[in-house]
């Protein structure tokens, strides 16, 4: 779009991922930085270290400012949170010395003690505050095991959620679902919240499945299961294996899997001990071939623990519909992407824990009408559209900046 004339009152955008960072979450808050900075002074607190891309520089792009930032390795658990915490406290400073009365600040929900510091600063500092919740805590850790839901960790982060929302201007939820656990806090009224699903970074076209494909020479089966991307606490990695497991002697089914996380190391274990005939393993693809790793497959797999209604939200979704795959989604049927499932026929939606429900799911798929769910799941990507996206949050940000009160006004 045309560079327009940036008015008073700067976006700061405080992150945890961001561009040379290769995470979904670094992308997402790239794309939206770069979007507000068309229109607003845009300053970007990062705690991703190293050369921008090109694409994240020049004229009317946000200015990137580096904070230190060490981070442990995902099962260093109590490391991990000591630095994120120190990260926290740091871009406390850094916005306490930055952000004036008239700001925006916007943040999001990684790591989980972020948005905390992000909002108190903006609060001592008189300037409005936007989160992005791609992830509700502490429910997260409470359904992936890491907190029971009656200990005082628990407690106190809900105590610490009820202040934070009662501060906030603007909640971003990318899932319906979040609506009513939200609402659970004293603090938040329906007023402050936003839907703005995230979007599809492939375009969005049928994709036919073909023989010569990289990822899919070499394997047994011509009906592909594919499961690829970070499987974190709240997936289960278990159910997928145990469905494999069930499907070991239809030798026309066959697992790929891809990606990266405690859940993939799982899956490995679990493998190095079974050696199921019908499971391929590919390391962690890069952009560039993310397209071929997803056309590779015949069929999808996003597999969470139960109570993820409300909590999470696949970002990987929207790219699986883009290149007209179905999938199998195992979460409750009230979760966001349960729901788009069914509302608009792409797929199966499984029970948390159900390995056999996840197994028939994967017959009845291998003998439906391929065309007709690509047709469906393309036309459904399309919606989820990153040009609205982002105007949507041009839209919000613009409110913020012109009227004080938008929390109590709608």
């Amino acid at each position: 779009m045309q560079p327009q004339h940036k008015i008073a009152g700067k976006i700061v955008v405080a992150s945890q991922h961001y561009p040379p960072d290769p995470s979904t979450t670094a992308a997402i808050m790239a794309e939206i930085a770069c979007r507000l900075a068309a229109e607003h002074e845009v300053v970007v607190l990062s705690g991703s270290p190293g050369a921008l891309p090109a694409s994240q520089t020049g004229a009317d792009k946000p200015r990137v400012i580096a904070v230190k930032n060490r981070l442990a390795g995902k099962a260093a658990l109590v490391r991990r949170g000591l630095s994120e915490l120190l990260f926290a406290l740091r871009i406390f400073v850094a916005l306490l010395r930055r952000v004036r009365p008239g700001d925006v600040v916007l943040t999001v929900t990684a790591p989980f003690v972020l948005p905390y510091a992000a909002v108190a600063a903006a609060w001592v500092k008189g300037a409005r505050s936007a989160l992005i919740m791609h992830d509700l805590f502490p429910d997260v850790l409470v359904m992936s095991g890491l907190l029971k839901p009656r200990s005082i960790v628990a407690g106190a982060m809900r105590a610490a959620n009820s202040l934070m929302f009662r501060a906030l201007n603007a909640v971003i939820t990318i899932g319906r679902d979040a609506e009513r656990p939200l609402l659970s806090y004293a603090g938040m009224t329906r007023n402050k919240i936003r839907f703005i699903p995230n979007w599809a970074t492939l375009v969005p076209a049928a994709r036919p499945v073909t023989p010569d494909n990289p990822f899919r020479k070499g394997l047994a089966g011509r009906f592909i299961v594919g499961l690829s991307g970070n499987l974190g606490f709240t997936h289960d990695p278990e159910i997928v294996f145990e469905a494999a497991r069930l499907l070991k002697d239809e030798p026309e089914i066959h697992f790929l899997l891809s990606g990266w996380g405690i859940g993939f190391e799982r899956l490995k274990k679990l493998q190095a001990e079974a050696n199921l005939a019908n499971i391929s393993f590919v390391a962690r693809v890069e952009d560039s071939a993310l397209e071929a790793l997803l056309t590779a497959a015949d069929l999808w797999i996003i597999p969470y623990r139960k109570d993820v209604a409300g909590v999470s939200v696949p970002s990987r979704f929207y790219n699986l519909l883009a290149v007209g795959r179905p999938v199998v989604l195992v979460s409750e049927s009230e979760a966001e992407a349960a729901l788009t499932v069914v509302e608009h026929g792409l797929g199966w939606v499984v029970t948390p824990g159900r390995a056999d429900q996840l197994a028939s799911a994967i017959r009845t798929a291998f003998r439906s009408d391929a065309a007709d769910l690509a047709k469906r799941a393309v036309t459904v990507a399309s919606r989820f559209d990153r040009v609205a996206a982002m105007n949507a949050y041009a839209a919000l940000i613009g409110e913020l900046l012109h009227q004080p009160n938008l929390s109590e006004q709608r």
